[in-house]
């Protein structure tokens, strides 16, 4: 049967006169004219179709659509038991969400400042450039605002499973737009589309980590050839490699198109300072405390998600926000090794 991937939910008129019987009973219909309202709202609010919501619900797509309508022939108690137990589902979830503190608008950082720094100078040179950082401390939070802020820019995410040069040039085209190519197209299409005809291009490709040194290679391919500006961006294993490539031709190539490094192993205290500030967190005792976990591997995310779990706390219990919540949000989140 067809999907209905339509987002319209008027509800529409039951007929008069409908067929009675075992789990058809008025309170049934009655029942199911509530839940139907509830569903329109909610797929309204969420942008849903009939489909996707059948889909949530694990209910058949034309089962859903009858049921809906109210044209339904089989029994009403049984249906309407199902979209009842999603329904409170979404409400139990809903309420769940509402709760969780919602972390800081973008935070203005000396570290996010370096970053879209080494950012600008491959797009407007355009070059190759190394930004390694440790995880939590505003890499992908600053290539995101970066390209959200700038034209003729593309942001790829490599994984473990995208590392390979046939992996990468998948991800990029992907980034870039394309949605149909051969293999054998790959290179010349991605080329077409990032280079650097009448404005300055970026490709940002972020978990660079993750990359074989083939796949540097042919990024770095992408420079030279399309003049598009590249900037790799990664953990402190990145500059590791980096640093242990030999002189030999492949590698002498890398070393002299990388026009500059940037390395930052720990956060500056300044900045967790200002992130501490921007989630309404002044009183010294707390500040200090948060400053030690943001030192920790994770930094800024270790803040973030210890303030989130301690306000959850101190919200349930109707009060303000303590020195005792967060220490007990940080020994609860559980997540590092070999004690405090």
């Amino acid at each position: 049967m067809k999907q209905d991937n339509s987002t319209s939910w008027q509800i529409p008129e039951v007929p008069e006169t409908i067929r009675g019987g075992e789990g058809r009973g008025p309170e049934e219909l009655a029942l199911r004219a509530e839940l139907a309202g509830r569903v329109a709202g909610i797929a309204e609010r969420q942008g849903w179709s009939m489909a996707e919501v059948a889909r949530r619900i694990g209910m058949p797509n034309g089962t859903f659509s009858q049921w809906f309508s109210g044209r339904y022939d089989g029994r009403f108690d049984s249906q309407n038991a199902k979209v009842e137990t999603w329904l409170d589902t979404v409400d139990e979830m809903e309420a769940i969400a509402a709760s969780i503190p919602v972390s800081p608008a973008r935070v203005k950082t000396r570290i996010g400042d370096e970053i879209t720094d080494m950012l600008a100078a491959a797009h407007m040179m355009p070059t190759l450039t190394l930004t390694t950082c440790e995880a939590g401390m505003g890499k992908t939070f600053s290539a995101r605002a970066y390209q959200a802020a700038h034209a003729n820019c593309w942001l790829a995410t490599i994984t473990p499973y995208t590392r390979t040069v046939h992996g990468v040039l998948q991800t990029v085209a992907r980034a870039v737009g394309l949605t149909r190519f051969s293999n054998g197209e790959l290179v010349g299409l991605i080329g077409e589309r990032i280079s650097r005809k009448s404005a300055p291009t970026l490709l940002i490709v972020d978990e660079a980590q993750n990359l074989i040194d083939d796949a540097i290679n042919q990024l770095r391919h992408f420079c030279d050839e399309y003049q598009c500006g590249v900037a790799l961006m990664g953990n402190t294993e990145s500059y590791r490699r980096f640093a242990q490539w030999s002189d030999g031709p492949k590698y002498g190539q890398l070393r002299r198109r990388i026009f500059k490094r940037m390395r930052r192993e720990k956060p500056y205290k300044a900045d967790l300072i200002a992130f501490i500030s921007a989630w309404g967190i002044e009183d010294p005792r707390l500040v200090e405390f948060l400053v030690g976990v943001g030192m920790k591997p994770g930094a800024f995310g270790q803040i973030d998600m210890t303030v989130k779990l301690a306000k959850m706390s101190a919200i349930g219990a109707g009060r303000e926000l303590t020195l005792a919540d967060l220490k007990a949000a940080w020994k609860n989140r559980d997540v590092e090794i070999g004690g405090e």
